[in-house]
């Protein structure tokens, strides 16, 4: 790869004593990964870029599964991420790292996921709009479709009052049974519009989206939650902070 790229660190290891590995998210060729070396090296000028949530302009060379950097530079400082934010960020990288193929174009995702940092960067209360919008984005690349505003079963278009059922790989079909997989029109048409003017409209994204998601993750459980969890314990949850993932 000749050209430079704009990327993301995903996740980084150590490699030998002094080398990185690294799974970047690329502009132009999706999930990267890279192998950094030196990058650890007390005379590395790369030590502090190679982070995640900085945005950098990279090269690298090499024709098999893992590539050599060749260049590195951040454009800007890494993306202020703390606290809930951080933990947010953390899940939105995994995410990404575990759900994409490596080596594909996803050029369009990728300035999703560039919005969705600054929205956690400057969010000053809770990350649920940001991180839900970004995982419905993520399932539009992914190629999940579902129409959300008529009914699977009659063609109909959803009523905001009436209840519709999710059913995997069919849609969404009128019901009178309410449970889980239960959502009214109204939540539909959210979930449509990607906008959520409500707690009950980000809520019900949240369910969906966890539906949606657990046949691309499988049954290995996510390492962000844990850290979220464990990070939730050390601190006291305002009503503002509500479990995002």
């Amino acid at each position: 790869m000749e050209g430079w790229q704009r990327a993301f660190v995903l996740h980084g290891r150590p490699y030998s004593e002094t080398s990185l590995m690294l799974d970047l998210f690329t502009e132009g060729q999706g999930r990267v990964r890279i192998l950094a070396k030196g990058a650890r090296g007390r005379r590395s000028n790369l030590k502090g870029c190679l982070q995640p949530f900085t945005p950098l302009l990279v090269r690298w060379s090499g024709r098999g599964e893992v590539k050599t950097l060749r260049n590195a530079e951040p454009v800007s400082l890494a993306l202020p991420l703390s606290g809930l934010m951080l933990y947010s960020g953390l899940y939105v990288n995994e995410l990404v790292s575990r759900v994409l193929e490596q080596e594909a174009n996803y050029s369009s995702l990728f300035f999703d996921y560039l919005n969705c940092l600054q929205n956690l960067a400057s969010a000053s209360a809770s990350p649920e709009y940001a991180l839900r919008q970004f995982e419905l984005s993520l399932l539009h690349h992914l190629g999940y479709g579902v129409d959300f505003l008529h009914c699977a079963g009659s063609g109909e278009e959803v009523s905001d009052t009436m209840t519709y059922r999710y059913r995997e790989e069919k849609g969404f079909i009128a019901s009178l049974v309410i449970d889980h997989s239960s959502f009214t029109g109204r939540d539909l048409k959210a979930l449509a519009s990607r906008e959520f003017p409500d707690v009950s409209t980000l809520r019900a994204a949240k369910r969906f989206t966890r539906m949606a998601l657990k046949p691309y993750l499988g049954g290995k459980p996510l390492k962000s939650r844990e850290l979220f969890r464990q990070f939730q314990v050390k601190k006291p949850v305002s009503p503002s902070d509500n479990s995002s993932r």
